[in-house]
């Protein structure tokens, strides 16, 4: 794996992002990194999804089970109905992570990034065929 510079890493941020100062209570802050590390997500993408209006993540994936709860898959129909729209789900992420993947800067193509988006498709894909074996 090769390394990339802290000035290439510094310059790559600058052309992407804009840097936000928060000043909130150190108490406040340490709960907030504290959730991040326990939901395995970066800080920045937290406060990116609450800036941007999304809902966080566990409150997305307490709707999706809730959903799923409420669900009848009581007949092999029904079944099968819902594992063509899991499958149409599955298709547009492994499309959003191949493009995730495709659009990584060229020095950073040999990087944990890199390799870590490139086994997400791989493991995506492996998924998505199981599920056509399935029906």
């Amino acid at each position: 794996m090769g390394s990339t510079s802290n000035e290439t890493k510094q310059r790559y941020n600058t052309e992407h992002y804009t840097q936000v100062k928060v000043s909130i209570k150190p108490e406040i802050a340490a709960k907030f990194k504290a959730e991040c590390a326990a939901k395995g997500v970066s800080m920045a993408s937290e406060i990116s999804r609450f800036m941007s209006g999304q809902k966080s993540s566990s409150h997305n994936e307490a709707k999706v089970s809730k959903a799923l709860h409420k669900q009848d898959f009581a007949t092999r129909q029904l079944r099968r109905k819902a594992t063509t729209k899991l499958i149409t789900q599955l298709e547009a992420i492994i499309d959003a992570e191949q493009q995730y993947k495709d659009n990584i800067p060229i020095n950073l193509q040999n990087s944990s990034i890199y390799e870590t988006a490139e086994q997400a498709v791989s493991a995506l894909e492996e998924a998505l065929s199981n599920l056509h074996e399935a029906f």
